[in-house]
């Protein structure tokens, strides 16, 4: 499961349909419908808002948004409750590190879209996030290197 803190404008089709179905998974976690998942570390900084389903919901209506400016037919009626505003931290080596595994990603899968975004210098948000100073965030799981 991932839930890119990173806009979804940067993702191919594959990735943001990808990201749509992760999104639909973790509210059927956050609404306690799964047997797995549920200790899902990307799932933790909306278990730690004071609302997760609005969260969730909140992120959900920004994946459809960037769905919608596609015409790609996502159907909104699969997210629980209704748009709320809400808005959660994200620090910037968060940001700079899932947009280098997005990179990696797409260096194999799509390279016209690797192309264009290794130009990107200042990287986008999902809407749901507000970027703050700080290091990769401690929930992130990341391949050990060799050292």
């Amino acid at each position: 499961m991932r839930l890119w803190s990173i806009h979804p404008v940067y993702l191919d089709a594959k990735g943001l349909v990808a990201l749509w179905r992760e999104g639909l998974l973790a509210q059927k976690v956050l609404l306690n419908l799964t047997k797995g998942y549920k200790h899902h570390p990307q799932l933790k900084r909306f278990k730690e808002t004071s609302n997760p389903m609005e969260t969730i919901a909140a992120y959900l209506f920004g994946v459809i948004a960037e769905a919608d400016k596609r015409e790609y037919a996502f159907n909104r009626g699969k997210i629980y409750g209704k748009y709320v505003k809400a808005i959660v931290t994200v620090t910037h080596e968060q940001v700079s590190y899932e947009f280098e595994h997005l990179l990696a990603k797409l260096k194999n899968r799509n390279l016209d879209q690797y192309q264009k975004l290794k130009r990107v210098e200042k990287i986008k948000v999902h809407p749901l996030f507000k970027k703050v100073n700080g290091p990769v965030e401690s929930w992130e799981k990341r391949p050990k290197r060799n050292s």
